[in-house]
């Protein structure tokens, strides 16, 4: 399977926030955010994969700015490593300013896909070919997160989380 560079499966996302996405603050409903975060990743992994995904895990959400009443949203999302059935896919969320058009970083997710088969069985996904210094810094992290997830979930050994390691030495 020959590997993909992270460009491939970018999915960017625009959309309004509207009056019924909004809490009593009139700021969208974290809830509304991460579900059309879940969109732009579910197509990230299948533009990647080629096959059905279903999402593992979200794995980080950070709300960093509020998006209030109005705003135009755009939800960026790429897959920035693969392993043998899951990717990683990291999603960058915009909002623009109405009267300049700047647009300026609100929020970051991390979530976790598997690639699966018509009986809903896991499949092997392409490595992915990282380009940019960014989509290697992100690569390189992500066998740290995943390594911190196993052994928080008792699938890993601490001792064996060599990545983990070599942050300490």
């Amino acid at each position: 399977m020959q590997a993909k560079f992270p460009s491939e499966s970018l999915t960017i996302l625009t959309d309004l926030v509207l009056p019924s996405e909004t809490n009593p603050l009139n700021n969208l409903f974290g809830g509304e955010l991460l579900a059309r975060m879940d969109r732009a990743a579910s197509i990230s992994a299948r533009r990647h994969s080629r096959r059905i995904t279903v999402t593992a895990s979200v794995n980080h959400v950070a709300f960093n700015k509020s998006i209030p009443l109005g705003s135009v949203v755009t939800v960026e999302a790429k897959v920035s490593r693969s392993f043998r059935t899951s990717m990683e896919i990291f999603i960058d969320v915009w909002v623009e300013d109405r009267e300049s058009g700047n647009r300026s970083k609100a929020n970051e997710a991390i979530y976790t896909f598997v690639a699966v088969d018509e009986t809903g069985h896991p499949v092997e996904v392409p490595a992915i070919d990282p380009q940019t210094d960014e989509e290697k810094a992100r690569f390189e992290a992500a066998l740290r997160r995943k390594q911190l997830s196993l052994v928080l979930a008792g699938k890993m050994k601490p001792s064996d989380a060599t990545e983990l390691k070599a942050l300490f030495l």
